[in-house]
């Protein structure tokens, strides 16, 4: 007999897996992604291997010029949908990748083409300095 816990498990698996399914039949489809994907460490390699062009946005709750450079990153994310893949990766949440990519100062975005880290900017930069550094990498 299962017990609630195991029927609460299954049920979370199940719409996991319906969600995983839309995405991937989405992304099938060619849609764009508009909008920022929530990265984790678990998740972090595939994503940034999933592009040619990826910029993934490291920031925490508590952090204040993180939120003020989210909306500049969802504005880039939907003004560069089909040509750059956004990410945000929390740090405080996710320690190995902020450990590997050495990410002392938030917020920090890392540029990755073809899989490999090509540019970090750090710091709250507007969005007159940074689409030109995400440019030069289209």
């Amino acid at each position: 007999m299962k017990s609630d816990e195991d029927e609460e498990l299954e049920r979370i698996r199940q719409a996991k897996l319906q969600k995983m399914l839309r995405s991937a039949a989405s992304e099938k489809q060619g849609t764009a992604l508009d909008k920022p994907v929530e990265v984790t460490d678990a998740t972090f390699e595939d994503f940034i291997h999933r592009h040619p062009l990826v910029v993934v946005d490291c920031w925490a709750a508590w952090c204040g010029p993180c939120h003020m450079v989210a909306p500049v990153v969802e504005e880039l994310a939907r003004d560069y949908a089909g040509k750059v893949l956004f990410g945000k990766l929390n740090v405080d949440e996710n320690p190995e990748v902020s450990t590997r990519y050495e990410i002392v100062g938030i917020p920090t975005l890392l540029v990755f083409k073809d899989g490999e880290l090509v540019d970090r900017i750090v710091g709250a930069t507007p969005r007159q300095m940074l689409e030109p550094k995400i440019k030069q990498h289209l």
